[in-house]
């Protein structure tokens, strides 16, 4: 394996508002062993660890392949071969090119290596167990992404098993995967628990909790791969059980997660749920105290942000996500007369004065039918759906400073005049009969074929009717900026944290370990777990469709609406609704192997308001040629960076993808 010696350390900030805690570093191109022999060093080592979360977490094309395929996202209007392919309905197939899986590849080998460095040397140097900790959580959190993805990876770098490589190396060997959780995942993410403190040694960094939450997902995981109930198969080829003291049953991981999902819950440290959910994702409550691990930005400086602030091409570690499922809002075209309106005059003002409702547009990936009437059917008294949508667009064409500099009333649908605020494009919970589609012609009224009611001045869309070209943004990822003053480039990437963990997810997983057979404790069953998140779901307190206000509680409706006997199709609904659109849906999917029973189909318009098709993707096939779809393709530029004949790498790569 070709492995590059020189590990950037990128500069990143972790930081509440008033808190002058920060994660500083001097910028070096390369890492010697003895330089991981210091505090120094040590730190620098560990502050580039957390910088690199930047190139996977908002990186558009690994939040790709973590959505486009399952049942939150298909391909959009604007979509390339890369979401296409992802897509895996009859346009392609994921193959080690376009699959993108390069994007977490790349990026985990170089955290892995840079950890392993920071292991070996600091440990004979006598730095902290504490501080060690932090690159012991990186590491076995990496080596976690990668076995869920590819099977069975590379231990060795070039310098052996774990060990720091500094000499790069074309010649490389897998690993298996239960090599790869019991030598790396397992044991890294265990000591990590038992070295790191309670709370972070600086805004943002890794604590027992956080090394528990992912120890209790790769538990999780870890069971399921061992069950394996449909019959997927791995590579290497190995058997299916653990080594040394990790040769263990699976029901003993299913215990193994639900202990150490629920110690956290009772053992919270600084992390708790937010009251509602529209605390866990408004922009103005970023780093708050659900979120335990995020992949940092700030507005206030680029080198901070590892993006420009300003303008467009800031880099690699761009938290551009959110672009790729934004629809064209700004091709909506109102009139300023209603006499002889003529459909020119943008009633949205796109860039970050408008608030988190309205991101730069990029349609790449849509949201299938199924989403609104199956997964939020229940969009009044869960406030997760307004919490993750935004299903009203109002105009801002009131904060453009540029040629469209108009502050007055303009004319939208039925030329019925509007104000700024004012709704402007709504999606419909259903669909009320006896809407009129306009054209989707330039200097068309709306100019995006949005339909109309008698009596309403803003264009509608029902929810049953999107499309691939029209279909609600993603509020909860939504840009933001504090400053509303300085930056009117719509280019500027979004300047917000990707969040990673969430203290959330601690119900989450250890309800789907009592399902799977863990003994639970008393108050704490499958049910009991799922109703905090869900009572917690019925809390309102702002309504971003009417933009005002809300003080309303269903939670004792949700709690009651509970199914007696929970599943895991259950569990994935409800992780649907609550982390819709965060990057974990292929890995539930996968985990749980009911990638096929919930991707299988989808239902998409394929104009505004038309009648929503049917759409079948190969994963319907999964149990006649196409398992190996589990697993991710190698990519092409770790393949060509091997020696080796075709033989020795078709040999390393993945089956199916040859």
């Amino acid at each position: 394996m070709k492995r590059i010696s020189k590990i950037l350390v990128i500069t990143t900030l972790f930081f509440s508002m008033g808190c002058s805690d920060l994660l500083e570093e001097t910028a070096r191109n390369k890492f010697e062993p003895g330089f991981f022999s210091t505090e120094t060093g040590v730190i620098g080592g560990v502050t580039g660890l957390y910088a690199e979360l930047r190139s996977v977490y908002g990186q558009p094309y690994y939040f790709n392949i973590c959505e486009t395929g399952t049942d939150e996202y298909t391909y959009g209007s604007q979509a390339d071969a890369n979401f296409k392919s992802a897509d895996l309905c009859g346009l392609g197939i994921p193959d080690a090119s376009n699959s993108r899986f390069d994007v977490l590849w790349n990026v985990a080998y170089r955290a892995i290596n840079s950890a392993t460095g920071i292991i070996d040397n600091g440990t004979e140097a006598g730095i902290s167990p504490a501080l060690l900790a932090e690159a012991r959580f990186f590491r076995g959190f990496y080596y976690f992404l990668l076995a869920q993805s590819f099977g069975g990876v590379p231990l060795d770098l070039g310098g052996g098993e774990l060990k720091f490589n500094t000499t790069p190396t074309r010649t490389s060997v897998r690993n298996t995967v239960p090599e790869v959780y019991s030598k790396s995942v397992f044991p890294d993410l265990e000591q990590a628990v038992a070295d790191l403190p309670d709370n972070p040694r600086m805004t943002g960094t890794v604590t027992k909790n956080v090394a528990r939450l992912a120890l209790s997902r790769a538990y999780l995981t870890f069971g399921w791969w061992l069950e394996n109930p449909n019959n997927i198969p791995t590579y290497p080829a190995c058997d299916r059980k653990g080594i040394g003291s990790y040769d263990l049953p699976a029901a003993q991981y299913f215990q193994k997660a639900y202990d150490a999902a629920t110690y956290a819950i009772e053992n919270p440290g600084p992390y708790a749920l937010q009251p509602t959910y529209y605390d866990v994702n408004v922009a103005t409550n970023d780093r708050n105290s659900e979120i335990m691990l995020w992949a940092d930005h700030t507005e206030s400086n680029a080198k901070y942000s590892e993006s420009n602030v300003t303008g467009w091409d800031g880099g690699v570690a761009q938290n551009q996500a959110v672009w790729m499922v934004t629809w064209y809002f700004q091709s909506v075209m109102g009139s300023i007369t209603n006499t002889n309106p003529v459909w020119n005059f943008p009633p949205f003002f796109r860039t970050v004065q408008a608030g988190q409702s309205f991101s730069r547009m990029w349609s790449r990936m849509a949201t299938p039918v199924g989403i609104f009437t199956n997964t939020f059917a229940d969009k009044t008294q869960d406030s997760r759906f307004d919490g993750t949508f935004v299903s009203v667009y109002r105009g801002t064409w009131d904060l453009n400073p540029g040629v469209y500099a108009y502050k007055g009333t303009i004319y939208n649908a039925n030329t019925l005049p509007i104000n700024p605020g004012d709704p402007t494009v709504s999606f419909l919970h259903t669909d009320p009969g006896g809407i009129t589609y306009t054209p989707t012609t330039q200097g068309s009224p709306s100019g995006m074929g949005l339909g109309y009611l008698p009596g309403r001045a803003d264009w509608v869309v029902p929810l049953t009717n999107v499309s691939r070209t029209v279909f609600p943004g993603l509020w909860k990822l939504g840009a933001y900026r504090k400053n509303k003053t300085d930056y009117h480039d719509d280019k500027i990437a979004s300047s917000r944290p990707f969040n990673i963990l969430k203290f959330s997810e601690f119900y989450f997983l250890a309800a789907e370990a009592a399902v799977k057979g863990a003994t639970a404790k008393a108050g704490m069953s499958a049910r009991d777990l799922l109703n905090v998140i869900r009572a917690r779901a019925g809390k309102w307190k702002f309504s971003n469709a009417d933009n005002a206000a809300k003080t309303d509680d269903y939670s004792a409706a949700l709690v009651a609406a509970t199914p007696a006997t929970i599943t895991i199709n259950y569990i994935l609904d409800e992780r649907s609704r609550e982390y819709f659109g965060e990057g974990y849906r292929w890995h539930d999917l996968a985990r749980t192997q009911k990638w096929a029973e919930y991707a299988g189909e989808y239902y998409i318009a394929s104009t505004t308001g038309g009648t929503p098709e049917r759409v079948d993707r190969d994963l319907k096939t999964l149990g006649d040629g196409h398992k190996y779809l589990y697993l991710r393709p190698v990519p092409t530029g770790q393949l060509d960076n091997m020696d080796g004949d075709n033989a020795y790498k078709q040999n390393y790569q993945n089956p199916g993808y040859n």
